[in-house]
């Protein structure tokens, strides 16, 4: 499900309707968010022992997947009903909560009568720990808006680790505010006690990951977090260009090369970061290969299709100027811009 020099922190599909990209449906058509009371009272926990995996469970991963595919298609609409269906069976599942806000926040109003929503449903039951969580989410969402609620959702989120010091969904968006801050070492503090308890945890994989490209330089170790994240969440196009990333700092050229194009063809309406600097990613991979009419005709396609634009012409004009003639190109990937299913 959304960076800004490091990753937004809710889907960078987000963000990019937020920045003024997006034609927006009518808010009459925005769907009602799901009843409060339909809610888990607590989440279950998820012990490494017992190896739970949200995504094995079938009821949970069908509408996650059809939401996704929506999502990516740009149908915010039916992506956003999609991903409530999704947490009716998983409450506290934090990459379905990070793109229900995400779908919310593209649509005009929508993430005002969510965020609604879930201040009745914490006001009414302030120990369920779940409701903490997803009103927390929903002010971050909130601040990649426009309206800083930040301090709000570190409230929310923690009176759900007072609530269960040992539940996964707080720890990750503590985590991930921590990232946002570029507070590395508390970050990475919190998303390893996030998998502690649910070894499963998506974002906890993906902003863990991150951390170790970025910040602590061992993307070998980013990597062997991330690379399973395709066989639980086949769907999720964002994770691919992660991965691909990853490769590509490794110099697994081809490889990298693949996972680019399977986020591309994934993220087909280009709303994540996937289908908005894949095609820049999988130029720089041809370039460092000495591969540059093959650079050439993939940044063509990039600007013909109005995507990362400014980057692709940039690295064409150095192209055409020579600058990669004689010397390998330099690995710099545009970054998406800021919100996602992960407040960035």
């Amino acid at each position: 499900m959304l960076r800004t020099s490091a990753r937004a922190a809710v889907s960078l599909a987000v963000l990019t309707a937020l920045a003024g990209g997006i034609a927006m449906p009518s808010l009459a058509a925005t769907p009602s968010p799901q009843p409060a009371t339909l809610r888990a009272p607590v989440p279950r926990h998820r012990g490494p022992a017992a190896g739970h995996n949200d995504y094995a469970d079938a009821t949970f991963a069908r509408p996650l997947a059809e939401g996704l595919t929506a999502f990516y298609a740009r149908d915010f609409h039916a992506a956003q009903a999609a991903f409530e269906r999704a947490l009716l069976v998983v409450p506290d599942n934090t990459l379905a909560i990070s793109f229900l806000n995400a779908a919310a926040a593209q649509q005009p109003g929508a993430l005002d009568v969510l965020t609604n929503v879930e201040e009745d449903a914490a006001t009414g039951s302030p120990r369920n720990v779940v409701n903490h969580v997803r009103l927390g989410f929903s002010y971050l969402f909130q601040s990649i808006a426009g309206r800083d609620r930040t301090q709000d959702a570190r409230d929310e989120f923690n009176a759900a680790t007072a609530l269960d010091p040992d539940g996964a969904a707080a720890h990750v968006a503590l985590g991930i505010m921590r990232f946002n801050e570029r507070s590395a070492n508390r970050s990475k503090s919190e998303m390893l006690a996030a998998l502690a308890s649910d070894p499963n945890n998506v974002l906890a994989r993906e902003y863990l990951g991150e951390l170790y490209q970025s910040d602590l330089h061992d993307p070998q170790r980013g990597l062997t977090l991330e690379i399973d994240v395709p066989n639980l969440v086949p769907g999720y196009a964002d994770i691919d260009f992660h991965i691909a990333s990853l490769l590509y700092d490794l110099k697994q050229y081809e490889l990298a090369a693949k996972f680019a194009r399977s986020g591309l063809t994934t993220d087909v309406g280009h709303v994540g970061e996937a289908g908005l600097h894949g095609y820049t990613l999988l130029a720089q991979i041809d370039i460092d290969q000495r591969r540059l009419d093959e650079a050439k005709r993939v940044l063509a396609e990039a600007i013909d299709a109005g995507i990362d634009t400014i980057y692709a012409r940039t690295l064409l004009a150095k192209i055409k100027n020579g600058d990669y003639d004689t010397a390998s190109g330099n690995h710099v990937v545009s970054e998406p811009v800021t919100p996602s299913p992960t407040p960035r």
